[in-house]
């Protein structure tokens, strides 16, 4: 029985850790989607009650504060992380969309092109909803419904709160669907910057000292925020049974 020599495994191993790969998505873009996302789900989740209430207020006016860095990062910044772009790609949907109601067979269909499409579409009306979102609840804070009398205000928040976290859903349903498509992790260059294939980085320069700007920008502004409102972000009886569960851990 012929089995093959151990370094020729190490050398497949090796070989398969090195494959080629190109910087497709920079730092401050990526520190931006990731802060995007946490600042959305916390928001969504203390979106109830009053209890969380300056949270709540705070991860939201910090989406509307995200979105203006990421359209100033569309105007200043490099060419790949151009708005622009996404723009220009959103206007071959409709021609797509009336090849699949021309095309019998799905074979003659460009389900890659449809696909990236899908993909724009949802964050970029994503980017688009959080104006609404955001002005809404920034109403409902300030009481602005009360001059017209009725919950409408807090009733327009909670739509676009809704149809928001649908989108994400459906963001995340297509990423993971493209995932099993092309049987490769279709949210990793998200995370790396990095997509596997030969050819020349589209980044040039990473702008790590960028993103760590915007994390410190966004946790600077959380502390003020705790600082100036009159109970903090978080209830008093979560912190005082946080400092509670300290004491009887010390005795």
């Amino acid at each position: 029985m012929l089995t093959n020599p151990p370094y020729e495994s190490t050398a497949q191993t090796s070989s398969a850790a090195s494959k080629p790969s190109r910087l497709m998505i920079d730092a401050p873009t990526r520190m931006f989607h990731w802060l995007f996302v946490l600042s959305f789900l916390g928001a969504y989740l203390t979106a109830d009650g009053e209890r969380w209430r300056m949270l709540h207020v705070t991860l939201g006016y910090t989406m509307a504060g995200l979105l203006v860095f990421r359209v100033l990062y569309s105007l200043f910044g490099p060419r790949q992380a151009s708005l622009g772009a996404m723009w220009r790609k959103l206007a071959n949907l409709p021609s797509w969309l009336k090849s699949i109601a021309m095309n019998r067979s799905s074979a003659s269909i460009n389900w890659r092109q449809g696909q990236n499409l899908l993909m724009t579409f949802a964050v970029v009306a994503l980017l688009i909803m959080v104006v609404p979102l955001t002005l809404s609840g920034y109403g409902v804070y300030n009481n602005f419904g009360d001059f017209l009398g009725g919950d409408w205000l807090e009733e327009v928040h909670e739509f676009f709160g809704e149809a928001f976290l649908m989108l994400v859903l459906a963001h995340l349903a297509l990423i993971f669907g493209m995932s099993v498509w092309h049987r490769k992790n279709q949210a990793q260059p998200m995370l790396t910057g990095r997509v596997e294939g030969p050819g020349p980085d589209l980044v040039k320069k990473n702008r790590v000292w960028l993103a760590v700007l915007l994390l410190l920008a966004v946790l600077a502004y959380a502390t003020w925020e705790s600082q100036h409102s009159p109970n903090g972000l978080f209830p008093n009886n979560v912190m005082n049974s946080t400092g509670n569960s300290r004491v009887h851990h010390d005795d």
